[in-house]
């Protein structure tokens, strides 16, 4: 017997697409044989993307963890056997309880990121539980929450427009967002606009896939964009392109901004970016007389020293020209910001079960200083819906703190990834088709329900029995560390009607009909207004107005002489743009493995020819890579594609080995994209 179950994709990608599985069989016995995407699903109309057609080849794969195992060798080695539950839930509470006795709830960390971004995965009873012993508060900042928070400085909200609007658009600017492989689906919209007659520019340090499908390409020196914007606001001020009606209406600070850009000419922003000056006037221009006008971006520009203020600054220009009048003009970045407003944090995560503890927080990006220098030392590390050793940056440090005899690590996974080779017990993790959830997305408006279509595999448990198997092998007895799933759900999503959203698949979540969402003003800053000049920044240190800021790393900083080169780590492949595909057969050995891509002068300079291997290095780390010679990046970078595993390397590093580890300004995030390297011949 046949029968199809629908469900939502849980990967940290703007697309959340929907599914259907179809199954044979019966009861303990069904069998998932085929995964397809939901031709009825209103945004993704049934298309999935190359890692998840081949879904089941995770599911069904032969090296899936599915059983508890304890570590038996060195860390790192991979060495494990074998245990029931029971011996593996009796050492994590022992240990654990320990650890609590000896040094406090501090002591112990939890570490998870948006692996699985649905609301049981990442918070339905863990953060309750961490909440309830003390521990120490982890800032997930790692990727996205920086966008917000710059934007939240001129807008006083993150919240932006639906970039299903960009049909209406006349000028679509991508600005440092490869929309044709990371947003796949957001493409068709992009096409209907440009056979209505739209513009597409694509702004872009390296020349990307969709780079190669536009109107016009520009493609600054990385980390100089906000140059860039100041020289626009520049001509858009000094022309006369400023729409002074909605503007003197809705902002405030215009007089200040205005005479903080008269210096800032696109001849000084070519000296800063490397675009020409012309290239600059004409795009300032075209955005102020083009309309509607939209600004699409997402979250790899705020991998910069300077990333919270990129996006500060880009939230000026639609309001200099009143933009967000007109449907399809505006600022569109994340939507998750509409489907959050739902959630009840409180509810979900319980923060009043610490009690009125006050807890230390450590940013995740730091987690190889955190492991190895935080005073009281992390003895006890719970990881899930992640893999740290691959995606945080100065991952080498983090490697070695992973490998302290002292600290015991629990890891709930799927795989034996990097990081669960260095745990002392790993507990077997459901995949998405073995497990019940609610799945927002940040990409579109669509709240998704993902219903499990297949019995667990082997002893695998999804995220929520695990904290509640970890919290009874404690002897915790607080009530809502047991809760069942639909409880959770329905106490943390008030307003939805639970019942619906799994017999319909899916709703779409409040957003204003017209797609204006700051047509009439109304921002919720203080003053009401978009904020050109931020008193709130002014407080906490930072520059008033939009200002750019070299990094301290970037070509200007004082290792630039023996790093001349900036890295980027970006997303090329099309088979695997998750870290937890690179080890699945026809995902990541299909790509070719890892490589670093440099400009034909920089190689011919060093004697690297394409195919030669070639050392990259800094003071962090160093890795032997292949070298492909490339028009894609411009001279003084180089790239090496993210996600692949240290055994996928021969030196056994990872690219996030070389990357730095600062923060950003504000907003907490951190600067891979500011590293420099040095790469000679080997």
């Amino acid at each position: 017997m046949s029968i199809t179950v629908t469900g939502t994709c849980h990967h940290d990608c703007p697309d959340s697409c929907g599914w259907v599985v179809t199954v044979d069989g019966a009861d303990e016995r069904r069998v998932a044989t085929r995964l397809r995407g939901n031709p009825a699903h209103p945004y993704s109309s049934g298309e999935l993307c190359p890692k998840v057609n081949r879904f089941l080849d995770r599911v069904y794969s032969p090296d899936r963890v599915l059983h508890p195992l304890r570590r038996v060798g060195p860390k790192g080695a991979g060495r494990f056997e074998r245990v029931s539950w029971d011996d593996a839930l009796t050492e994590i509470g022992t240990r654990l309880n320990t650890i609590l006795d000896e040094s406090g709830g501090e002591a112990v960390m939890p570490f998870s990121d948006a692996g699985n971004q649905s609301i049981l995965a990442t918070q339905g009873i863990s953060t309750r539980f961490f909440h309830h012993i003390g521990a120490t508060r982890l800032l997930r900042n790692i990727c996205g929450p920086t966008v917000g928070a710059g934007t939240e400085m001129t807008n006083g909200s993150s919240l932006g427009a639906d970039a299903m609007d960009l049909e209406f658009s006349r000028l679509i600017l991508l600005w440092g967002t490869n929309t044709k492989l990371t947003n796949r689906h957001l493409w068709p919209v992009i096409e209907r606009a440009r056979s209505n007659g739209a513009e597409l520019i694509v702004i872009d340090p390296i020349r990307t896939v969709t780079a190669d499908d536009c109107d016009q390409f520009i493609q600054p020196l990385p980390g100089t964009d906000i140059a860039m914007m100041l020289a626009m606001i520049h001509v858009i001020v000094r022309d006369d392109l400023v729409d002074r009606g909605w503007m003197e209406a809705h902002t405030s600070g215009f007089g200040e901004l205005a005479a903080s850009v008269a210096d800032r000419s696109p001849e000084w922003a070519a000296r800063q970016c490397g675009v020409n000056a012309t290239v600059i006037e004409a795009l300032a221009h075209d955005y102020a007389t083009l309309a509607p006008a939209a600004i699409r971006t997402l979250i790899g520009a705020e991998h910069h020293e300077n990333g919270a203020m990129f996006f500060r600054t880009l939230a000026c220009l639609p309001a200099l020209t009143g933009a967000w009048q007109h449907r399809g003009g505006g600022l569109f970045k994340s939507v998750g910001s509409w489907q959050e407003a739902l959630v009840d944090d409180d509810a979900l995560g319980r923060p009043d079960l610490l009690g009125g503890r006050e807890v230390r927080t450590l940013n995740m990006s730091r987690l190889g200083e955190i492991l190895l220098d935080e005073e009281p030392p992390v003895r006890g590390l719970v990881v899930w819906n992640s893999n740290p050793l691959v995606i945080v940056p100065n991952a080498d440090a983090a490697r070695r703190g992973m490998a302290r005899d002292d600290l015991f690590t629990v890891v709930h996974e799927q795989f034996l990834t990097d990081t669960a080779r260095y745990a002392d017990i790993v507990l077997p993790a459901t995949t998405q088709i073995e497990a019940h959830d609610v799945t927002p997305a940040w990409g579109h408006l669509w709240m998704g329900w993902n219903e499990a279509a297949i019995e667990p595999l082997g002893e695998a448990v999804s995220n929520t029995e695990c904290f509640r198997r970890i919290a009874g092998a404690m002897g915790l007895t607080e009530p809502s560390l047991f809760d069942d799933d639909l409880t959770i759900l329905r106490e943390s999503l008030p307003s939805v009607d639970i019942d619906a959203l799994r017999r319909d698949g899916w709703f779409k979540v409040p957003f204003p009909e017209d797609g204006r969402p700051w047509a009439d003003g109304g921002f919720p800053s203080e003053s009401g207004k978009v904020e050109f000049v931020s008193a709130t920044l002014e407080a906490m240190g930072q520059p008033r107005l939009p200002t750019f800021v070299p990094p301290t790393e970037g070509p200007q900083g004082p290792t630039a002489d023996r790093f001349p080169l900036q890295l980027m780590t970006p997303k090329h492949h099309t088979r695997f743009l998750n870290s937890g595909y690179a080890h699945l057969p026809k995902h990541g050995p299909a790509e070719g493995g890892p490589f670093v891509e440099l400009a034909a002068d920089d190689a011919a300079e060093r004697g690297l020819v394409d195919g030669a291997t070639a050392r990259v290095f800094n003071d962090r780390a160093s890795l032997e890579l292949p070298v492909k010679v490339t028009d894609r990046v411009r001279s003084g970078l180089a790239a090496i594609p993210w996600g692949w595993w240290r055994d996928h390397h021969a030196d056994g590093h990872v690219a996030n080995d070389l990357t730095n580890d600062t923060l950003t300004e504000w907003g907490g995030g951190v600067a891979y994209s500011d590293t420099l390297v040095q790469v000679e011949a080997v």
